[in-house]
């Protein structure tokens, strides 16, 4: 993802309890997993990457308990960590496992290699983990071009070893691209794929028509838009409604384009198109919006990335497809569940995920009504916070009474706590300030303190600083996990439902590939 890539939920909840069970029990078990995995797949979802340039993350069985918390049952690995594959068994979370760009040399000249590989990451974990897709490589043609004679051959390998342990129709081969390898993308009508590129392109399209599998894209407006300002309106870039004098005007088609990323996406089917491939679906494998940045990126914001991830989910949920293909409405992952803090410069490379390390959110995005996803869609989760142009002393007197009177728990705000710092009044006052109002249940004027607080639906954690509000939301997500046991094994399994509501089997699931993720070059 990144410049060209940054290089990394509906979740069925059941109850369902053994201690010893049977070969029958355990067959049954993965067979309905496996056919409730296929009718699933068959509509559109949101998933999630995941990235791992983290400096605390989660151990394997935290990862995939946190990830059943938050509903998230898609998710991409830019690898196939055995640790990940082995806790997501039985789990019924889908995942797409990564050959990484540095593995192609080896899987791409030697059948062999290939099928061990296949043995190794997916014959040994299939069906109890639902390996649903392999991504050979990624941004290959445009990060490494050296090694683009490779990458057929990898993939038709890996596909062969699939064929031979009879898993081919069950999972799916391709490759992502980065989107520049479409040219004159907007009006979609006139994209094309770059003409260097065609002797590759060809064939792995035919590839792909053969075997049923998706064209594999990373796309992100975000990007679009920072090289396009002044041409391409950030409205259109963030889904935003548009009047129809802002609508972007194919003059080709007449097809009006509300976002970029259906744009981006028609642009794909009309390269296809122009070389001769007309049935095979645009999976996209990343795309999001960075929360922070540098000087130079002022629209990396949280607002701004709430905003496009929020509507993103909506869009795709809404299954409206595309102008050109309002029929077909293309998955997505988002890039990303963490923010990677130790990726290097620009700022905005640490700061894609939806979740800090901690699994505190990075904000709460707005998708109420699109169904039962992460547990951070808090529209309804709010905070108290000091109010901006407040002075020093009237925010004091207030800090007092929240902390005295009011006796809100500010033991975080003391010297040497988590949320001591930044050592400032409007800090501390704002810890406070949200202390007291969950304490108060966020009663009518318990955010207030004679008008030098608000309310907020964003959540002011920060680095290792867990606000009140978010403490609670934690503690409810840990109560579910802590009825969620799983042996080593996995062989015993007990789901609880989140906040007491049972999530139907037919619920659209949100994915997340544990960008959650979404480039390699940035």
């Amino acid at each position: 993802m990144a410049n060209s890539k940054l290089t990394t939920y509906l979740i069925l909840i059941i109850c369902f309890s053994f201690t010893v069970p049977s070969t029958a029990k355990t067959s049954t078990l993965v067979q309905e997993i496996k056919q409730q995995s296929q009718v699933q797949d068959k509509e559109p979802f949101v998933g999630v990457n995941l990235g791992t340039d983290v400096s605390d993350l989660l151990s394997a069985t935290d990862l995939v308990s946190f990830l059943q918390v938050q509903k998230i049952s898609h998710i991409r690995l830019y690898d196939a960590n055995q640790d990940i594959l082995k806790a997501l068994a039985k789990t019924k979370i889908r995942v797409i496992i990564s050959v990484p760009n540095n593995q192609l040399l080896a899987i791409g000249s030697s059948n062999t290699t290939a099928a061990s590989w296949i043995d190794r990451y997916v014959v040994a974990y299939y069906p109890e983990t639902l390996i649903t897709g392999i991504a050979v490589g990624d941004e290959v043609l445009t990060t490494v071009p050296s090694s683009a004679p490779l990458l057929l051959p990898a993939i038709q390998s890996l596909y062969g070893a699939l064929v031979a342990a009879n898993l081919h129709t069950q999972i799916k081969v391709s490759t992502p691209h980065a989107a520049s390898i479409i040219l004159d993308t907007f009006p979609p009508s006139q994209a094309y794929f770059n003409q260097s590129l065609t002797s590759v392109m060809v064939p792995l399209l035919q590839f792909l028509s053969r075997t049923g599998s998706p064209l594999m894209m990373n796309l992100y407006p975000y990007y679009v838009f920072m090289e396009n300002k002044g041409v391409v309106p950030l409205d259109n870039s963030l889904f935003k409604p548009l009047t129809p004098s802002k609508e972007m005007v194919d003059p080709n088609t007449l097809l009006h384009y509300t976002n970029v990323l259906d744009a981006m996406i028609d642009a794909a089917y009309v390269s296809m198109k122009n070389l001769n491939v007309t049935d095979v679906v645009v999976l996209v494998t990343e795309s999001g919006w960075p929360s922070k940045g540098d000087s130079k990126e002022p629209y990396a914001t949280k607002d701004n990335a709430d905003t496009y991830n929020s509507n993103l989910i909506k869009h795709v949920l809404d299954r409206s497809g595309t102008p050109l293909h309002p029929e077909i409405t293309s998955s997505v992952y988002i890039y990303e569940l963490f923010n990677e803090d130790l990726r290097s410069p620009p700022v905005s490379e640490a700061n894609w995920g939806l979740f800090y390390s901690n699994s505190t959110p990075v904000y709460l995005l707005h998708v109420s009504g699109s169904g039962t996803f992460l547990a951070n869609d808090t529209t309804n989760q709010t905070f108290c916070i000091a109010m901006d142009g407040v002075d020093s002393k009237t925010l004091q007197t207030a800090l007092d009474w929240a902390c005295g009177p009011g006796r809100a728990n500010c033991s975080e705000i003391q010297p040497g706590e988590s949320c001591y710092q930044p050592n400032n009044v409007k800090n501390h006052a704002s810890y406070a300030f949200d202390s007291y109002y969950q304490m108060e249940g966020k009663a009518s004027g318990s955010c207030d303190f004679k008008g030098v607080a608000m309310i907020t639906t964003t959540d002011p954690s920060h680095g290792s600083c867990v606000f009140p509000g978010s403490k609670m939301v934690s503690n409810k997500t840990r109560t579910v996990l802590n009825s969620t046991e799983v042996s080593g094994a996995a062989e015993r399994l007990k789901f609880s439902t989140f906040h007491g509501s049972q999530i139907s089997a037919t619920t659209v699931a949100f994915s997340i590939l544990l960008l959650i993720p979404f480039v390699t070059t940035r």
